[in-house]
Order: structure tokens, then sequence, then C-alpha cells
């Protein structure tokens, strides 16, 4: 896939990921991911997602255009969701700067701008 198909930039302003209402992440480092014509996706910096709320998963993530990756569960106050945050621990050259960095599959928790 050309490296054109993928843009990362900064994401602006702050950035905070909720649980059933519970607040699981909250940056002013996040990245955005646009990868052809699919929605954008916030990456989150690991550090600043609370360690706490994600379970290893199972799943694992395999993606040719942003490599290998492994799913986690995210705890919230009504109880466990499932594969709903992912990380890249083998991303391409592509998107080598998302590496440390947590997504979150937005029809699960939600990923929004403050």
């Amino acid at each position: 896939m050309p490296m054109s198909d993928i843009k990362i930039y900064p994401a602006t302003g702050t950035w905070v990921v909720r649980a059933n209402g519970a607040v699981v992440g909250e940056s002013t480092r996040a990245m955005e991911l646009y990868q052809r014509d699919y929605p954008f996706v916030i990456y989150f910096p690991r550090e600043d997602i609370a360690a706490a709320v994600l379970d290893p998963s199972d799943r694992t993530l395999i993606c040719d255009d942003r490599g290998q990756g492994l799913f986690y569960h995210v705890s919230s106050p009504e109880g466990l969701i499932t594969n709903a945050a992912y990380t890249l621990t083998s991303p391409t050259e592509a998107v080598a700067a998302l590496a440390d960095h947590i997504a979150f599959d937005a029809g699960k928790v939600t990923v929004e701008q403050l």
C-alpha cells in the first residue's frame, strides 16, 4: 500500500476516552490516523491511559497497513468492555509514530475532543 494512503498528524487540543462515562484516559499528545476512506482514529500515548483499566485480550490484530498488535478489554464501572482497545506491537514503517500508543473502538467507548 502506498504510504500516501496513510496520514498521521498530532491531534489538536485535548482528547479524552470514556468507558461507560468513566474517564480512562486524557491527552494533549494524541495522534490522528487517516487511512484511506475510513473514519480517522485517535491514538493515545500509553502513559496517558490508566493502565489499571486495560486487561489483555487473546485477540490479536493483523493488518497489512498498520502491522501487528494486541487487543485489550477495558474495565468500566458497569463491567468489562471486550476488545475495546488495541495497540500496535509491530507497526509498519508507515505508522511507526504510533508505537507505544493505544487506540479505542469508538463503537464501544467514547473518544472525543474536549
